[in-house]
């Protein structure tokens, strides 16, 4: 009990800080609906930011903003992760400390890395101890490809202890190959997706597939408690695709909101101006006709660009910058190249062809070379 008491008191002696303290932008005030009452700890959750890119393109801007928010213009203080795809491969950083000091964090904002596909996470810690393994983004290799997640929120369905099996997801169940390493839901609710996906195909899907399946396994862990769930949660296969979903809401006595927001930014470029810190970039002399990134977030995180804010339940596709709001508008990426690729994991040997009938696609989309797609 003491401990507990002593753990509450520093903590909301860390809130009375960033109130009082200055800052180029503020986000709390003592007004702020984040503050329940005086004796209990405000109810936030994590923040999430992702990019996904027309050519490969470097996150500096973004993640500038974006980690202020770890413990200097905001709370989450308990530790940040970053992955980015290369190739086939990632790059991934993780701290438990705080973004906003780490030197980790700065040698991220320092060295301009570019990539077609990112994401990032700051942490406020709500279930499982701050520590190593409970940074997300995490990340799995399944099918010869690199998956990658991060999650805002609260999912009942997952709320069990380390070791105790994983939930299924999905109508048919196999083997539980994916497992937790830390203790969060977050990690718990990746690994049964992961689960549900490998045991449902046994061929590589296409994008309007995946995409369709995914939506119904969303809406399953969230059928599961409609009222108590909050998931926002980015999911990143392979160096093109990055899937954003939302199903947002605020914990019980909190107004603090809790969704994703997305910009698009492509030609004519304009001046972007960061929320967190006085930092102003003109994206017209940086960025060529080719360029084009989405970049998705909690907030948002300029204050001058026009964000989309999700819809309760809207899984959206991404794509060489675009979003795809449906499972058919994905048929375009898939047609691309952008779909999922493996060396070690068979596709379908008619299944292009027949999703492209299933989701009403024009045959002339479609250019047939030899006996394959």
């Amino acid at each position: 009990m003491k401990a507990a008491i002593l753990f509450a008191l520093f903590h909301i002696k860390a809130i009375e800080s960033f109130i009082t303290s200055p800052g180029c932008y503020p986000r709390i005030n003592t007004h702020s609906s984040l503050i329940r009452d005086e004796k209990k700890i405000i109810e936030l959750q994590c923040q999430l930011l992702g990019m996904n890119c027309a050519t490969p393109t470097d996150f500096t801007f973004s993640w500038t903003g974006f980690s202020k928010r770890g413990g200097e213009t905001d709370v989450h203080c308990h530790g940040w992760g970053i992955v980015f795809y290369e190739g086939r491969g990632i790059r991934a950083f993780h701290d438990s400390s705080p973004a906003s000091s780490s030197p980790i964090a700065e040698l991220v904002s320092r060295y301009p890395m570019r990539t077609l596909n990112m994401m990032a996470h700051i942490r406020y810690a709500t279930q499982g101890e701050v520590c190593l393994e409970n940074v997300h983004p995490f990340h799995r290799e399944m099918w010869g490809i690199q998956w990658t997640f991060c999650h805002n929120g609260d999912v009942p369905l997952f709320k069990g202890a380390r070791d105790e099996k994983l939930p299924w997801l999905g109508q048919k169940q196999g083997e539980r190959i994916y497992n937790p390493v830390g203790d969060t839901d977050s990690e718990r609710m990746f690994c049964s997706i992961l689960n549900a996906l490998k045991c449902k195909f046994s061929t590589l899907p296409s994008l309007p597939v995946l995409h369709e399946y995914l939506r119904e396994l969303l809406q399953e862990i969230v059928d599961y408690d409609q009222d108590q769930t909050i998931l926002n949660c980015l999911l990143g296969c392979g160096q093109y695709i990055q899937f954003a979903y939302s199903w947002p809401g605020s914990r019980p006595g909190s107004n603090v909101w809790n969704g994703l927001h997305y910009v698009v930014r492509e030609p004519p470029f304009k001046r972007a101006s960061l929320c967190d810190c006085d930092y102003e970039v003109d994206f017209s002399q940086l960025a060529d006709d080719d360029s084009r990134v989405a970049v998705i977030t909690t907030k948002p995180l300029t204050l001058n660009e026009e964000w989309v804010e999700f819809e309760r339940g809207q899984l959206i596709l991404f794509d060489d910058g675009l979003p795809h709001l449906l499972p058919e508008d994905s048929m375009a990426s898939e047609l691309s190249g952008h779909g999922l690729c493996s060396d070690c994991h068979p596709s379908h040997p008619k299944g292009l062809e027949e999703d492209l009938r299933r989701f009403k696609n024009k045959r002339s989309m479609l250019t047939f070379t030899g006996d394959g797609i």
